[in-house]
């Protein structure tokens, strides 16, 4: 260990820094050992200089870490990187993208409170707002995402959140998040804008007019399905009330988690633009072929919001879906044809993922909550991965052979 310490040389300067850059070296701090990449702290707890100390830090007076359930230098790290790219003032780290969602409504709502939730939303979300926080005296009410005029309207006296995904999961549903968000403040409520589909390399949803911002970390900003993780972004004041959620109630990102998605961000710009030259391709090629009734996915011209998605984004994102012959039965054939891509519901990885969201990820909602989604029973997802373009259009001919 050296013991000529001088972290303000040894730190890399990032003023002014671009993307690519931060992606990189935003948020580490090196430690008198001097290393090169980041370092990984498995520690539960902390020792003080003194009973004084002590009290200081856990009083919050003074800088420092207290405990792992709520500050660890490994996820502070992350959650510094990912702050640096959303543009965001503080971010906090958590253990799921779900526990994202629920830290973030624990913290800023109170019994009472309206929220209203664009109804193109995963299925687990639904789950959490329907089964779970409506116990607590939520108000709960649910708008299409796509149709702004039916969101004015919507709005009461006492509406304190808006939660929207653009583009939506499985559809690539978008809101034109600069209106929304105009629209939200008018009346008094924050806008918070789950990115996970975009990422910040495509999709900067606060610098669009966002109070906050959600991600699944376990998606894209991983990139390999290794991990578990979520984020959620924005003005510290708020941040500072979802901290104190996690210092209480504990849904703690673990330190190695984090390392690992300090590695993805690394590599997260490459990967997308990968995900979305294979996505962009295989949309078209699908669009094309006898079987398939419709192909959701916003880069395709025929999709009613391309211009918006070519405003808002700079890319159209690796997640596409689309409609197949002979509904239910029809889409499971063809999932079970496939003998290259996975058959699992995660998303975000280097290997091309496809499901059935009806009977997965959106198979708890109500066949009445489904129709009005969207989610028919035709309809399969594709999260493009990073193989060969050639080699997933030949495994979905296999599935189109099985209509």
């Amino acid at each position: 260990m050296t013991t000529d310490w001088d972290a303000g040389r040894l730190d890399s300067d990032l003023s002014g820094a671009n993307m690519d850059t931060l992606a990189v070296r935003a948020g580490q701090r090196r430690s008198p050992e001097g290393e090169h990449g980041e370092a990984l702290f498995f520690t539960s707890s902390y020792v003080f200089r003194s009973a004084a100390d002590a009290a200081s830090r856990f009083a919050g007076e003074v800088p420092g870490n207290v405990y792992s359930r709520y500050t660890n230098p490994t996820v502070r790290a992350f959650e510094e990187r990912i702050a640096a790219m959303e543009g965001a003032e503080q971010a906090v780290a958590t253990a799921s993208g779900m526990s994202a969602i629920l830290a973030m409504v624990m913290s800023l709502c109170s019994a009472g409170d309206h929220v209203l939730v664009s109804r193109s939303v995963f299925g687990a979300t639904v789950s959490l707002f329907e089964k779970y926080l409506k116990r607590f005296g939520l108000q709960v009410d649910y708008v299409p995402l796509t149709d702004l005029a039916a969101w004015a309207p919507a709005f009461k006296s006492n509406t304190r959140l808006v939660f929207v995904e653009s583009p939506s999961n499985p559809l690539a549903e978008l809101v034109d998040i600069a209106e929304l968000a105009t629209l939200c403040h008018s009346k008094g409520a924050m806008l918070a804008v789950d990115n996970c589909f975009c990422t910040p390399v495509l999709q900067q949803p606060l610098a669009l007019g966002a109070d906050i911002v959600i991600h699944s970390a376990t998606k894209y900003i991983d990139g390999q399905g290794r991990c578990l993780g979520g984020v959620v972004a924005g003005r510290a004041e708020l941040m500072k009330e979802v901290v104190g959620f996690l210092r209480t109630a504990g849904p703690t990102l673990s330190p190695f988690n984090a390392w690992v998605f300090l590695k993805g961000l690394e590599t997260l710009r490459l990967r997308m633009q990968a995900h979305c030259a294979s996505a962009g391709l295989l949309a078209e090629w699908l669009e094309q072929q006898p079987g398939v009734d419709r192909v959701y996915y916003a880069g395709l011209p025929s999709h009613p919001q391309h211009e918006l998605a070519k405003r808002q984004q700079k890319d159209f994102g690796a997640v596409l879906s689309f409609e197949v012959a002979g509904g239910k039965e029809g889409a499971w054939r063809f999932i079970d044809a496939t003998r290259l891509i996975s058959i699992t519901a995660n998303l975000g990885d280097s290997k091309t993922t496809i499901t059935h969201p009806g009977s997965t990820t959106h198979g708890r909602l109500s066949a009445e909550d489904r129709a009005k989604a969207g989610i028919r029973d035709s309809l399969i997802r594709l999260a493009v991965g990073l193989e060969d373009v050639a080699d997933l259009q030949a495994d979905l001919a296999r599935g189109l052979a099985a209509l």
